[in-house]
């Protein structure tokens, strides 16, 4: 596994691929530490306000959060709803965390059991360290975390790469996941040559660049760019996603980021895909419009698809429009699929 940083510097579109974790290259790399400590961290200039993790625990952690050692790594989840009822497994995508899901999660944890965890490096999770990025893949950690809760049987429920996640996941352990519901999750290696950015957010990635740092107003240009309507991302979101990626260069970020990369083995891992698929598609999203949405209905030809299109929505359907993510997820699993088991 190649070590990345987290990307202090913005080269162009590099932000923009690492979104979409498709590309898995286009980053600004800095030199390696010449130690290979346990977690990673680059060292920082103190003129930008960083936060540790530390401190990022300190203010974001809950009564609902807990902690596992997955690979000898900390990772932070949750676990709510009742302990009998059908288990939904939720999974961000990069550049984001578990507080992606949190209202699909207070609408629907009343009837199901909902797991979500943050990906190594992001969100309340510890770091990727070198040990781990030699010797884990992605699919290791819901596997790993699924075995602690004792859980048998999930439905995957993913945005952008958190979705290749559940692809990978579902062609390795079709015994653990018994249907996927995929958002705006890419198939192809991502292309981000088409995409048309407003001035405001060309000059925050020029800042961006400059500095070395990616402040708030990076960041409400980065939201606003990729929803489809800016006005659903509310402050609280703007100022958690800041918080969040303000956080101390990590290492290793992406190394346990499942990824599509120049396509040929994810072609093959989609190919193995079976279970039951929803793809919930925010067909206003500028990097994977509708075109991605039939791109990945073609690779996921072993599957029984069922599909919506939401034109309005950008990206982010479980950011933007959580209350109709939450409905639509409901109804395919109580009405369009309730018996995962009666496969084609």
């Amino acid at each position: 596994m190649i070590p990345f940083r987290r990307v202090l510097v913005p080269l162009s579109l590099a932000t923009l691929a690492l979104l979409a974790a498709g590309t898995g290259a286009a980053l600004a790399q800095s030199p390696a530490p010449a130690s290979a400590s346990a977690s990673a961290s680059a060292p920082v200039a103190p003129a930008h306000p960083y936060l540790t993790l530390t401190q990022l625990r300190s203010l974001y952690r809950d009564g609902q959060s807990r902690f596992a050692t997955i690979g000898g790594l900390s990772i932070h989840y949750k676990d709510e709803g009742p302990r009998g009822a059908p288990v939904l497994l939720m999974v961000h995508g990069s550049e984001s965390s578990l507080r992606t899901w949190d209202r699909i999660a207070a609408r629907l944890k009343g009837r199901y059991r909902i797991v979500r965890f943050d990906l190594p490096g992001y969100g309340l999770s510890q770091g990727t360290t070198d040990e781990a990025a030699r010797t884990m893949v992605p699919t290791d950690l819901p596997i790993g975390l699924l075995k602690q809760l004792g859980v048998t049987h999930v439905t995957f429920v993913g945005v952008s790469s958190g979705g290749t996640m559940g692809m990978y996941l579902a062609a390795r352990r079709p015994d653990l996941v018994d249907r996927l519901v995929l958002s705006n999750t890419p198939s192809d290696p991502v292309d981000t040559s088409h995409l048309v950015m407003p001035q405001g957010f060309l000059d925050a990635q020029a800042r961006a660049k400059a500095t070395g740092f990616r402040d708030q107003d990076f960041w409400n240009q980065f939201l606003s760019f990729f929803a489809g309507d800016p006005a659903r991302i509310s402050p609280q979101t703007r100022r958690e996603y800041y918080d969040f990626y303000r956080r101390v260069p990590e290492k290793n970020l992406i190394a346990l980021i499942a990824r599509i990369g120049d396509g040929k083995q994810a072609t093959i891992e989609m190919a193995k895909v079976t279970v039951p698929t929803f793809l919930i598609w925010g067909t206003g999203d500028p990097l994977l419009p509708e075109s991605a949405l039939n791109a990945i209905t073609r690779y996921l030809a072993n599957a029984r698809i069922s599909k919506v299109m939401m034109p309005d929505v950008g990206h982010y359907p479980p950011l933007e429009v959580p209350d109709r993510f939450a409905q639509l997820l409901a109804a395919y699993l109580e009405a369009g699929v309730p018996d995962p088991a009666r496969r084609p």
